[in-house]
């Protein structure tokens, strides 16, 4: 069978279309070795409270005059572990199926010891997957030998994992040339984050754009029929 890729920056326990992207793809890959960006989804995510959308954020060290990479982005304050933690616990301990996932998601936040933030972001991209039951298999950019500009990178990723198809977020559209893709044999793709239904969600208004966690606590083993690829 035709092998289907996708790729995405290394974000920080994303929202429900990252992944239905890695259900849908054969092999999933963490594009690590790119620029981080501060005040971004790389080391931060929304989560609803009581007082509204809160921003749960990973402190790293930043040194404007030295860009790195994410994978080279080291944590600033290990004691943000602690922090999330309590923040998510107060804000969903009501939630229906809290119960049924706190002491995985305690345990994952209280002995979370990675130095460095693309660590921390596998470490739970790994962990939900496991509630979801996505097997996708998980690699990372940075063990793949990627030469010339994002494009080509990208090109040269599909190449090396055997792609024939590339699925990708619909934000891509702005910079990926797609004949050069084509003219590769590579098909590409675009997902299609519309028309995702509402869901029993704790403190109205209804939000889409907030970590997957938010549709786990509130829906527990149905969260799947809340997502678009199952």
């Amino acid at each position: 069978m035709p092998k289907t890729i996708g790729i995405l920056q290394s974000n920080y326990i994303p929202w429900k279309g990252y992944f239905d992207i890695i259900r849908s793809v054969d092999e999933f890959v963490l594009f690590d070795d790119v620029q981080f960006t501060q005040r971004d989804w790389r080391h931060r995510n929304k989560i609803k409270t009581k007082d509204g959308l809160k921003w749960l954020t990973i402190p790293v060290e930043y040194k404007a005059r030295f860009p790195r990479k994410i994978k080279d982005t080291r944590i600033s304050d290990l004691s943000w572990t602690a922090k999330h933690w309590d923040l998510i616990r107060d804000s969903y301990s009501r939630a229906e199926f809290f119960k049924d996932y706190r002491e995985l998601f305690e345990d994952l936040y209280l002995t979370c010891e990675e130095e460095y933030l693309s660590q921390v972001n596998y470490r739970f991209l790994k962990a939900i997957n496991k509630v979801l039951g996505i097997e996708t298999l998980i690699s990372c950019s940075s063990d793949f030998n990627l030469v010339g500009g994002k494009n080509e990178r990208l090109l040269s990723l599909c190449q090396q994992a055997g792609a024939a198809k590339f699925l990708l977020g619909p934000a891509a559209q702005v910079y990926l040339d797609e004949t050069l893709f084509r003219q590769e044999g590579i098909e590409v793709e675009w997902m299609d984050y519309s028309g995702y239904p509402e869901y029993r969600q704790l403190f109205p208004p209804f939000e889409h754009a907030v970590t997957i966690l938010d549709l786990i606590f509130n829906e527990g083993p149905n969260a799947k029929q809340f997502m678009k690829n199952y």
